[in-house]
């Protein structure tokens, strides 16, 4: 007999799982998603256009708790709700109208990185390796019982946006796998224990500013967490926002004495940190223009 679900999902994540549900057969009777923001860089796929590609309906609800939507899903009567990055808690009272359970894609190692953007906040706090989390949806956020999990490294020069890559592959694997046994009922439930991992707010623009000040392994972390296809790292100065979008570590140590943050060494574009170590400077943008090291010693003094 075919399993019904409805579906919350948005970004890359989300179009990627959606495609495994189809392909296992899952009859996916509404998805439901967000519309684009058009203040922000869209670089990822559409769920709606896959969705409608294989018409199946598709909503977006400014708020996920709407008496319409729940309405919606209790006539559908799902036999599961999963949500692949959809952006919103969805409330209690609607995951309780799944009646074999409710599920979530995280992208982190649960009970590691629960909270927003895990992969950003990997990268910055210098991790080694994530993956993603296939858990069951509780009151709070990610903290269910783990179905599946499949780890992805995290090699020193990644930035945030290669390792989202790897994530969503991670992430398509871990449907893949397990959803036979979930379909079927015999997907174990093992233990997300909160006290032993960790949790992470969003982050905002202005948490890219560039602290010189720090070790150049903090600095580059930075870099790498926001690199595009994020907004940047940047920094202010000669009375111009400068944003960092390629590094790595220099393996030059800068003459002494060299003020902290962005300087022109031998014709190349350092980034002088607290430690005395620097970071080479491969691209950086002035209003969205790359700079070369000639225009920034011009427009630095």
């Amino acid at each position: 007999m075919t399993s019904k679900a409805v579906v919350f999902a948005y970004h890359n994540v989300g179009v990627r799982c959606l495609q495994v549900l189809l392909a296992r057969g899952v009859d996916v009777a509404l998805v439901v998603s967000h519309q684009d923001n058009p203040n922000e860089n869209i670089w990822f796929g559409s769920v709606a256009a896959v969705a409608a590609e294989h018409g199946i309906p598709v909503v977006t609800p400014e708020d996920a708790g709407g008496a319409d939507l729940h309405a919606q899903i209790a006539a559908i009567a799902p036999d599961f709700i999963f949500s692949f990055y959809y952006r919103h808690m969805i409330p209690v009272a609607l995951l309780g109208l799944a009646r074999h359970g409710a599920f979530n894609m995280h992208g982190s190692l649960l009970p590691q990185y629960r909270g927003r953007v895990p992969v950003n906040w990997a990268v910055l706090r210098g991790e080694t390796e994530t993956g993603a989390t296939l858990h069951e949806m509780a009151a709070k956020p990610d903290a269910g019982a783990i179905v599946a999990q499949t780890a992805v490294p995290i090699l020193p020069d990644d930035t945030a946006g290669v390792v989202f890559e790897k994530v969503t592959v991670a992430a398509e694997q871990t449907l893949w796998t397990c959803l036979p046994g979930l379909l079927a009922g015999t997907a174990p439930r093992l233990p997300n224990d909160l006290a032993a991992g960790s949790y992470f707010g969003g982050r905002k623009p202005e948490d890219g500013r560039i602290d010189w000040t720090q070790p150049a392994s903090a600095v580059y972390n930075l870099i790498r967490a926001v690199a595009p296809p994020y907004p940047g790292a940047f920094t202010d100065q000669s009375q111009r926002r400068w944003v960092v979008a390629r590094a790595r570590l220099s393996r030059i140590t800068p003459p002494a004495g060299l003020p902290l943050g962005l300087q022109v060494v031998d014709n190349a574009i350092l980034g002088v940190c607290g430690d005395g170590r620097a970071i080479a400077i491969q691209e950086l943008l002035l209003d969205g223009v790359p700079v070369t090291p000639t225009q920034l010693s011009q427009l630095n003094h």
